[in-house]
């Protein structure tokens, strides 16, 4: 195998929560600011900075009524979560394989425990690393570090697989593979492309064949 140790991001890249991601978003902003926000807006900075950066890009002084809002709308629609086609096959052969797997997320672990409730994810992770667990966030490598710290992995062995230019950004910082996928619909594969990951996929057979 190329990769002992594979981290994954988790919106668009195991779970299929850029829709519900996009509805809350813009649901806070009507409901607090009374304004409506481009989607596209929105989109281009899904998995980087985190929610909280998000919130205050928008409106500094209105930073936890925004947040507040959107966990409101947001929590509830987990119940409806999805795992990405082919994900759950595909971590189930990796782990078969004994291969150490991780989560590396910008999201709080009470969100990622969301997931972990309607969804058979938590099962196959030996680590999980959260916007909990660092100051820094994507794309900034220090959660990606600590994830292969955690997994006493050896980075030129470690892959982080995302959907996102923060993902590849980050892994390239951290030194190890950074591959890139595109069936979360989140960010385009030209915007992916652009950033020169080792690899750009667009489904789980051929992401376990550069694995």
């Amino acid at each position: 195998m190329r990769y002992e140790t594979v981290l994954f991001d988790l919106d668009g890249t195991l779970i299929d929560s850029g829709a519900m991601i996009l509805a809350s978003f813009k649901h806070a902003a009507q409901d607090v600011l009374g304004i409506d926000v481009p989607d596209e807006q929105i989109l281009a900075a899904v998995g980087g900075p985190g929610l909280l950066e998000q919130m205050r890009a928008l409106d500094a002084a209105r930073v936890d009524d925004l947040v507040a809002s959107y966990r409101a709308h947001n929590e509830p629609l987990h119940a409806g979560l999805q795992p990405c086609r082919g994900m759950l096959r595909l971590l189930g052969e990796l782990d078969d394989e004994a291969r150490a797997l991780g989560i590396v997320t910008a999201k709080r672990r009470a969100t990622v425990d969301l997931a972990f409730a309607v969804l058979p994810l938590e099962r196959y992770f030996d680590v999980i690393v959260t916007s909990d667990d660092t100051e820094r966030l994507k794309p900034h490598p220090d959660p990606i570090l600590k994830a292969v710290e955690l997994a006493e992995a050896e980075p030129t062995k470690t892959a982080y697989v995302g959907d996102s230019p923060f993902d590849v950004r980050a892994a390239k910082a951290a030194g190890v593979g950074a591959i890139a996928v595109t069936w979360g619909k989140i960010h385009s594969a030209d915007a992916l492309r652009a950033e020169q990951p080792d690899a750009l996929v667009d489904d789980p057979e051929r992401l376990y064949g550069v694995l």
